[in-house]
C-alpha cells in the first residue's frame, strides 16, 4: 500500500508544449492517502486514463515527479513500483485455464503452493468462477475474461496500488453491481490503495471514499459523494454529477440576494458584489414548484415519472430549469414559479464556487 503524491505533474502529447492548452494533463499537486479508494471521474478525453498511465509507469511525464510513500519512482519502470492494473479490455492468456491466470502472478513472484491454492479459490469466488477453474480461457466471453483480469489483478496483497481503468465496460449491468461490491468488500478487508478511472457517475460514487472530478485535463475537485453533491466546487461538478445535474442560471449578486431576470432570490449568506461570469447553482432536489407570486417565473414543460421521484422540466426565460418532486407530490395546474432552498444555493464566479459570509 502507498501514499501516491503528484507533484507538479503535467503532461504533453506534443514534443514542444508552450500554451496550457498543449497538455492532455494540466499541473497537479495534490497527496492521496495510503489505503484509501479514489475514483478517477470525467467525460472522455479529460485526461483520467493519462494520470492512471503516468502513475501505473507506462507514460513518463513532461513534468513533474510521482512519489509512493514519498519514494520518487517517475523514472521506475511498471514492474518496479509493484502495482497491479487492469484494463478497459481483457488482457488474459487464453492458452492457459481460469485458474493458471489467476494463479500466474503468485507463481511469477515465487509464493507458497499452499498459498497460491487458497488466494486463487478465494478470489474465483469472488469473482463467480470457481464452477470453470479448470476451463481454458480461449472460448470464455468478453464478460468471463474481463472477470479473470479483474482477479489477476486482486491475486496479490502485498501491491502498492490497485489501478483500474474502466475495468467494467464490457461486463453485463448485474454483475457490474456485483463486482464492484467485491471490490468494495476487498478495499476494507485489506486496504489496498485503489484508483478506479470511469465516466460513470453511479460506479464512481459507490465505489470511492473520495471522488477526483477531472474536466479539460485538471482536477477540479476531490471530495466524498456527499461533498460533490452539496457543494460543487466547479460548475462542470454541479453538471456532470447527479441526474439532472444542477441548476445553473446567470445571475447578478449583491449581498446576500441574486436577481435574475428581474426576479430577486434570497441566498441566504452575503456574497458582496463578484463580478465576472456570475452564476447560482441549484441541485434540483432544492427546488419546488409553487403557486402565487413568490420565486422565479417558469413555465412547466413536461413531468417524469422515474418511480422513486417526479422530475419536472421548467423552462425560466430560455433557461432549463428542473424540479425533482416526490413520487406523490401533485403538480400543481397553475404553478409558474420555482423557490430554491438558501441552503442548497451555490454561487459561481467564472465556473468556481465563492464562499459566503453569514448574512
Amino acid at each position: 500500500m502507498a501514499k501516491i503524491t503528484l507533484d507538479n505533474l503535467a503532461h504533453s502529447y506534443l514534443p514542444e508544449p508552450k500554451r496550457e492548452e498543449d497538455y492532455a494533463l494540466k499541473e497537479l499537486n495534490h497527496v492521496w492517502a495510503d489505503g484509501e479508494a479514489y475514483a478517477l471521474l470525467g467525460a472522455s478525453g479529460c485526461g483520467k486514463s493519462t494520470l492512471l498511465n503516468i502513475i501505473s509507469g507506462l507514460l513518463q511525464p513532461s513534468q513533474g515527479r510521482i512519489l509512493f510513500n514519498d519514494h520518487d519512482v517517475t523514472h521506475q519502470p511498471t514492474a518496479a513500483r509493484n502495482i497491479a492494473q487492469v484494463f478497459q479490455f481483457p488482457v488474459v492468456y487464453d492458452t492457459m485455464s481460469v485458474h493458471d491466470n489467476l494463479a500466474f502472478p503468485l507463481r511469477n513472484r515465487g509464493a507458497d503452493p499452499t498459498y497460491i491454492r487458497d488466494r486463487v479459490q478465494a478470489i474465483a469466488r469472488m469473482i463467480g468462477m470457481e464452477e470453470r477453474l479448470g476451463r481454458k480461457a480461449r472460448g470464455l466471453t468478453a464478460d468471463a475474461k474481463q472477470k479473470i483480469s479483474l482477479g489477476r489483478g486482486m491475486v496479490r496483497e502485498d501491491v502498492n496500488a490497485l489501478l483500474f481503468d474502466e475495468p467494467l465496460t464490457v461486463i453485463d449491468p448485474h454483475m457490474k453491481w456485483e463486482l464492484r461490491t467485491q471490490l468494495k468488500a476487498l478495499h476494507h478487508e485489506f486496504g489496498h490503495t485503489m484508483i478506479y478511472v470511469t465516466h460513470d457517475q453511479t460506479e464512481a460514487l459507490t465505489f470511492a471514499d473520495k471522488v477526483v472530478v477531472m474536466h479539460e485535463g485538471r482536477v477540479v475537485q476531490i471530495g466524498t459523494p456527499q461533498e460533490l453533491f452539496r457543494r460543487p466546487a466547479h460548475t462542470f461538478v454541479g453538471y456532470f454529477i447527479g441526474s439532472p445535474g444542477m441548476n445553473l442560471l446567470d445571475a447578478t449578486v449583491r449581498g446576500d440576494t441574486a436577481v435574475i431576470d428581474g426576479t430577486e432570490i434570497p441566498l441566504g449568506r452575503s456574497y458582496g458584489q463578484p463580478s465576472g461570469k456570475v452564476q447560482i447553482g441549484v441541485r434540483p432536489e432544492f427546488t419546488r414548484l409553487v403557486t402565487g407570486n413568490e420565486g422565479l417565473h417558469v413555465k412547466v414543460g413536461r413531468v417524469e415519472d422515474v418511480g422513486r421521484h417526479k422530475i419536472v422540466r421548467t423552462d425560466s426565460f430560455g433557461t432549463e430549469v428542473n424540479v425533482i418532486a416526490g413520487e406523490g407530490t401533485e403538480i400543481p395546474a397553475n404553478a409558474e414559479r420555482v423557490r430554491f432552498d438558501p441552503e442548497g444555493i451555490n454561487v459561481y464566479v467564472d465556473d468556481w464556487r465563492i464562499g459566503g459570509e453569514a448574512a
